[in-house]
């Protein structure tokens, strides 16, 4: 199936597909998914060869309600109780012990598993309709970055996808935050959900983790989230010297800055939030400007701005 919109009808395909192994990108509020069914390995790792994803990078499951989460997860504490009180559905992911029906090829051999229940009407009836829990990562080559438009997926993923679910571009436009629970809080990654929000509701949420041997939760590696444009990120674009900027293009925050060769503004507005939701849109439109550098300015380091932050970071991360 090539692109579709969100029709009942191509949703009632879309469930099929997925009940029978098939791979689906799908939206939701945050980024496009690359959705399979949780409890079937063959079609989870089909995932994982469609990324070329490495297989120590473990999944987020998504969930309709929490009936199904306890399909996934097991021994589910207060805190998390909270969490989900409060912010499902939405972007947090919450990483559990996971049921030893979930195989582990999703969780990269953890005995955990990140889930969370999409905000995304559309996602929310397409987990419904098939009927089990959906593995599904962002829809994008591993490393690069995630998609906000069905058409990135198609782009980046093309005829891999059993099925392209449209449903326009997405709300935040980054990813979940998560975090762990036990034995204490962590936060694992920004995201859509800030971590003053989640603190209060459950205290406070700890920063550090020993050394992982393997990622806890996707999007821990150093360099994630990359353009094939190399990205510099500045304070003041206006201070960079024009023979630099000749041939560079401009991520910017709120205000364009002349001399570039094409310039993006996430919010002319000065809204982190809005900042957040063109982020990776500008990021391919500038990747695909054939310009030989993007600088990235730096947004403010508050709410939803730090996740946008730890993105920038990574994606020019060597």
């Amino acid at each position: 199936m090539p692109v579709v919109p969100a029709t009942s009808e191509n949703l009632d395909r879309a469930a099929a597909l997925l009940r029978s192994g098939g791979v689906v990108a799908f939206p939701t509020e945050t980024v496009y998914g690359l959705g399979a069914n949780a409890f079937d390995a063959r079609a989870v790792a089909r995932i994982f060869e469609i990324k070329a994803r490495p297989a120590f990078d473990p999944l987020i499951v998504h969930v309709s309600d929490e009936a199904m989460l306890e399909r996934v997860a097991e021994d589910v504490p207060a805190t998390a109780r909270a969490l989900i009180q409060t912010f499902w559905p939405g972007p947090l992911t919450i990483v559990l012990r996971k049921r030893a029906a979930l195989g582990d090829l999703v969780t990269a051999g953890l005995p955990t598993v990140g889930v969370r229940m999409p905000a995304h009407p559309i996602a929310r009836d397409l987990i419904e309709r098939a009927g089990t829990p959906i593995a599904a990562p962002s829809a994008n080559p591993f490393g690069y970055l995630s998609p906000t438009q069905a058409a990135h997926v198609e782009r980046m993923l093309g005829d891999r996808v059993d099925c392209i679910i449209d449903g326009g571009s997405t709300k935040h436009g980054v990813e979940s935050t998560i975090v762990m629970l036990e034995p204490r809080p962590v936060l694992l990654r920004h995201g859509a959900i800030s971590v003053e929000a989640i603190e209060a509701a459950i205290g406070p949420l700890a920063r550090e983790l020993p050394d992982e041997v393997r990622p806890l939760a996707p999007g821990r590696l150093p360099q994630h989230y990359a353009p094939h444009t190399p990205i510099r990120i500045v304070g003041d674009p206006a201070r960079v010297p024009q023979s630099e900027r000749e041939g560079a293009a401009l991520l910017a925050f709120r205000t364009p800055v002349a001399g570039y060769r094409v310039v993006r503004v996430l919010s002319t507005a000065g809204d982190p939030r809005e900042a957040g939701a063109h982020l990776f849109e500008y990021l391919h439109e500038l990747d695909a400007s054939g310009a030989v550098r993007i600088d990235a300015e730096r947004v403010p380091m508050e709410g939803i701005g730090i996740a946008i932050m730890d993105r920038l970071q990574r994606a020019g991360s060597p």
